[in-house]
């Protein structure tokens, strides 16, 4: 007599452990370019940002014969070192007349706009995302030790105040 094999119609153990670990090399190479392209993402919205702001500060300027002052302070809308007076007042009188809304930084918590004039000059400041620096344009604050972006009414001279 002979035996029969049962054959079975499912797949081994070792096969699905192989599936399993192809789907996940896979996945974690997919969620690091999204990462790399969101810091990316995150930085070019920053760089419009301060366009905008640059652009409203400008037309401000044109109306008014100066800049918003800034009362002698860093002002701007983050969360760390109390520079922050929100939203609507990190540059005084540029809503709703020179720009609808000012912008918020699009990571939150860490990183900001920063806004300093004594009504003749401006300096304006987007600190980036840890991940992205150096990058072309960009200074080393060394007053909150980060790198960012500057926007100046008067380059260089402003780079020292």
């Amino acid at each position: 007599m002979f035996l029969q094999r049962k054959q079975s119609k499912g797949f081994t153990l070792i096969e699905l452990l192989v599936v399993v670990a192809i789907i996940g090399i896979l996945s974690s190479v997919v969620l690091a370019s999204l990462n790399s392209a969101r810091l990316k993402a995150r930085d070019v919205k920053r760089k419009e940002d301060m366009v905008q702001l640059r652009s409203a500060l400008e037309m401000y300027y044109s109306t008014n014969w100066a800049y918003p002052s800034s009362g002698g302070a860093w002002r701007g809308a983050v969360s760390f070192g109390g520079y922050g007076t929100g939203a609507t007042g990190y540059i005084p009188g540029l809503v709703p007349n020179y720009i609808s809304v000012l912008p918020l930084d699009p990571k939150g918590t860490l990183d900001g706009y920063l806004y300093l004039s004594d009504g003749i000059n401006y300096k304006l400041l987007s600190h980036i995302s840890p991940e992205s620096y150096p990058s072309s344009g960009t200074f080393y604050d060394s007053v909150r030790p980060t790198w960012a972006w500057m926007f100046c009414s008067a380059e260089p001279a402003c780079s020292s105040w």
